[in-house]
């Protein structure tokens, strides 16, 4: 039997539209030869849908984009798709749908398979609209001479010989579908790119098959969701585990095997996917919120530098801008470098100083600051009060031309509230606000090397870093150097570790990690206002909810 994947990339609510590409990605799998073709979860309204799912009228397009595909299918092609279902209305309590793996041919549904296992971690909260399949349901349907069996997403993450006491459910479909007698698992997925998870993906599959001595088939959804990144990575392996076929990653694809064959699995760089997938974040948030043009502040720091690149690569020099925005502490050197790398790209730069606007606000604010005294150590009102002029004027620029301002924040910044609430903060998209600062640099020189050679100026990428609000600033004067910083931070965020196992890990004092434990949750109603941010690691903003007021105290 040929079999067919397709990895697509649809448009949350755009059902029609994701009908369509369905049904164009079903006549391109046909035409190879293709007996069955298997398509990601939700494929036809997108991933997640959030609220959308508790608007009627968006299930009734949901049930009739479903109503069509089963209408319009080429003939003789068999299609497993994921979409919303509702369930039986005579069925009393529980939530009304269903998360669905829909097998069907050409005016007949063959199959429906409720989502067992139901995530309510990290950015998931499928509980919230769906009822988990009931214990003992029908999970498999015969396909010429195979008994095929359904498996949603998650359905396929709780192997208690792969997690053992990690597992977090009780059931295990997986095994539920093999008991029923499957000789072929399909998986319909929606699972989101994260540093490190391709490899423990790839683990996973072939670890089920190998067990259970079946093949099976994964399909994943491709494209950015708000801060979502979906990298694809569609597989397909054998009964001892061994690949099948890889379909490509961050780009959709139809791809078309028979069971028979086998690949070598590719072994893709770590920042070759981390920037293919900020640039697929970018591109896919401008296309789905209908933003055609791009704007940033370059300072000729390297967390800007870094986003200008993602920019262009993302969405083309030629429809972004870039604004030098220099204030009185600011070096020549930085404006120096923010020119060189708009001129390398091809950016249109303009130089707009803030000092005029600045001046104007410490006249205007003289009286109150003298009413209300502060030692001079701890009063960053007037460095607030630059990054503020500078977020009004990007978003002035961004206003007029209809563009995407993209944030240049990074995650070390975000943790501890390095960063000015309406100043640097402002913006539609945060790019790198999951990157830590070693990341930053690590990924900046990468791209130097491989997508963009000497892009960004050296200078950019040994200077020590500074905001450049005040005379002579350095990042380090109000924060532990990086190579500390971020060791410490990656344990409190990314691990949730406490204090004193933080200390003993990195080995630092545990005063200086309260002192940044405390910080990081003073910050949280910063992190609250963020533009939405691309999410990259196991552990981000983004799917992360910790409340502002709280008498915790590490």
């Amino acid at each position: 039997m040929r079999i067919a994947i397709a990895q697509l990339d649809p448009v949350v609510g755009d059902v029609d539209g994701n009908v369509a590409r369905i049904l164009e990605a079903c006549a391109r799998a046909q035409a190879e030869g293709a007996r069955l073709v298997v398509l990601p979860e939700l494929a036809t309204v997108g991933y997640p849908p959030r609220d959308l799912l508790n608007v009627g009228a968006f299930v009734r397009a949901a049930d009739e984009g479903l109503e069509r595909l089963v209408r319009e299918l080429p003939e003789g092609l068999v299609a497993i798709v994921g979409a919303p279902r509702r369930r039986p209305s005579a069925h009393a309590g529980g939530r009304a749908l269903v998360n669905a793996a829909v097998a069907m041919r050409r005016g007949e549904i063959l199959l429906e398979v409720a989502k067992a296992l139901l995530p309510t971690y990290d950015v998931f909260d499928e509980r919230r609209y769906f009822e988990p399949a009931a214990e003992g349901a029908r999970r498999t349907f015969e396909l010429d001479g195979e008994r095929v069996g359904l498996l949603v997403c998650e359905d396929l993450w709780n192997d208690r010989l792969l997690w053992g006491e990690q597992r977090l459910y009780d059931r295990d479909p997986c095994a539920e579908a093999v008991e029923q007698g499957a000789t072929l698992l399909v998986n319909v997925s929606a699972s989101p790119f994260a540093k490190g998870k391709l490899a423990v993906r790839r683990k996973l599959v072939a670890h089920a098959a190998a067990r259970w001595r079946v093949p099976i088939v994964y399909a994943n959804v491709v494209g950015g969701d708000d801060g979502l990144l979906f990298d694809g990575g569609s597989l397909a392996v054998a009964a001892d585990g061994a690949p099948i076929v890889e379909l490509p990653l961050f780009e959709e694809a139809v791809t078309t095997f028979e069971l028979a064959q086998r690949t070598r699995a590719s072994t893709p760089d770590e920042y070759d996917l981390l920037h293919r997938a900020l640039v697929l974040g970018v591109r896919d948030y401008a296309k789905k919120t209908g933003m055609k043009r791009w704007v940033l502040g370059l300072s000729g720091g390297i967390d800007s530098a870094l986003v200008a690149v993602i920019g262009a690569l993302a969405l083309g020099a030629e429809h972004g801008a870039a604004y030098g925005l220099p204030s009185r502490y600011s070096s020549e050197g930085s404006l120096t470098d923010a020119r060189a790398l708009a001129t390398k790209l091809g950016l249109p730069i303009e130089v707009v100083p803030i000092d005029p606007a600045h001046q104007a606000y410490e006249a205007m604010l003289a009286p109150m600051l003298a009413r209300t005294p502060k030692p001079a150590a701890e009063d960053v009102t007037l460095e607030n009060v630059q990054a503020r002029i500078r977020g009004a004027v990007l978003m002035a620029h961004a206003n007029r031309a209809d563009a995407l301002l993209l944030t240049t924040g990074n995650k070390s910044e975000c943790s501890v509230g390095y960063c000015t609430l309406y100043g640097d903060t402002c913006g539609g998209l945060a790019v790198i606000a999951d990157l830590w600062k070693f990341e930053v640099y690590a990924l900046a020189r990468w791209l130097n090397e491989h997508a963009c050679p000497g892009a960004i100026p050296e200078s950019t990428l040994t200077k020590p870093p500074s905001a450049e609000l005040r005379p002579g600033q350095r990042d380090d004067q109000s924060l532990p150097p990086y190579e500390v910083l971020d060791p410490i931070l990656e344990a409190l965020v990314e691990r949730e570790l406490g204090v004193e196992e933080t200390a003993a890990l990195v080995g630092q004092p545990v005063a200086l990690v309260r002192d940044l434990a405390r910080k990081l949750l003073r910050a949280e109603y910063k992190r609250k206002q963020f533009a939405p941010t691309l999410k990259v690691s196991a552990r981000a903003w983004v799917g992360r909810d910790y409340p502002i007021a709280n008498g915790w105290r590490p």
